[in-house]
């Protein structure tokens, strides 16, 4: 692997579960073959000219590799990613809608741009004794990363919401990532936050992204629960009681529905994965 503290290139896919990336962001450029990845419960084909971006790798849970696939994987740590979302609109829809559906298709010239971004970050990834090395990589990630908002933001269609909306919904979004989703999954609580009634506050949420409130808060716990599991010196219990599950039989009937798999199951199979 190539390595700078926030910044990893990997040969294959085969750590994706490993803990140092627990909490980074998975880029992946498909040059050759086919992927197929499923996050949560929705399954993902990523094919040649593909651009993927998972950053919730905790609730990846199937990964099946045709064979002939050639990607450049670049992992990001999400400390590191969250000083370069742009400060505007988009920046909550992007990061929304990427939550949604990770896969980009890109046109030549924009496999091109992305490749040339790429292979630039990765030339320059070693050369520790260059002076201003930090400063280089974070501006040479930082055009990589508006590159790819630019191809994304050009994908996407960005509701036109009215600027009092616009930024309910980013005071919404920052309440929810501030992990206030561990004691509160009601929308009572993130709509007396916001002094608006929990109706309101879905329909900002339904019309901006075409999901209720609900969804995006639990999209944070079934992350927040899968990046526990992955731990296997904490039970079920300790996970049930930190999450404020009422009990630890309601925790795994919450993991069977949002996963598939019974918790003993989840953290068997990452067992497996890494064998």
């Amino acid at each position: 692997m190539d390595k700078h503290n926030d910044i990893v290139f990997a040969n294959s896919l085969a750590d994706i579960k490993h803990p140092d990336f627990a909490d980074a962001t998975l880029h992946i450029l498909c040059h050759r073959g086919e992927l197929t990845i499923t996050v949560g419960e929705a399954q993902h084909h990523i094919v040649a000219h593909d651009y993927a971006i998972i950053p919730n790798l905790g609730l990846v849970s199937q990964i099946a590799v045709a064979d002939g696939f050639d990607a450049d994987i670049m992992y990001l740590s999400s400390s590191f990613i969250s000083t370069l979302i742009p400060h505007n609109d988009y920046g909550i829809f992007g990061h929304l809608s990427l939550l949604q559906n990770p896969v980009m298709q890109l046109t030549e010239q924009d496999f091109a741009r992305c490749r040339d971004g790429i292979i630039l970050i990765r030339q320059r990834l070693n050369l520790h004794q260059h002076l201003f090395y930090d400063e280089m990589m974070e501006h040479l990630v930082m055009v990589h990363v508006l590159d790819i908002y630019d191809i994304h933001a050009r994908q996407i269609q960005q509701q036109n919401l009215p600027k009092k909306a616009m930024e309910t919904l980013r005071k919404f979004v920052a309440i929810v990532e501030q992990g206030n989703y561990v004691a509160h999954r009601d929308l009572a609580f993130y709509a007396n936050q916001l002094c608006i009634t929990p109706h309101y506050l879905s329909e900002i949420c339904k019309k901006a992204t075409g999901e209720p409130a609900t969804y995006w808060i639990d999209i944070y716990v079934r992350t927040e629960v899968a990046r526990l599991l992955r731990d296997k010196t904490i039970s079920f219990a300790e996970i049930a009681e930190r999450l404020n599950f009422s009990s630890a039989s309601y925790f795994t009937r919450y993991v069977q529905k949002s996963f598939g798999v019974s918790p003993s199951e989840f953290r068997n199979r990452l067992t497996r994965e890494r064998a």
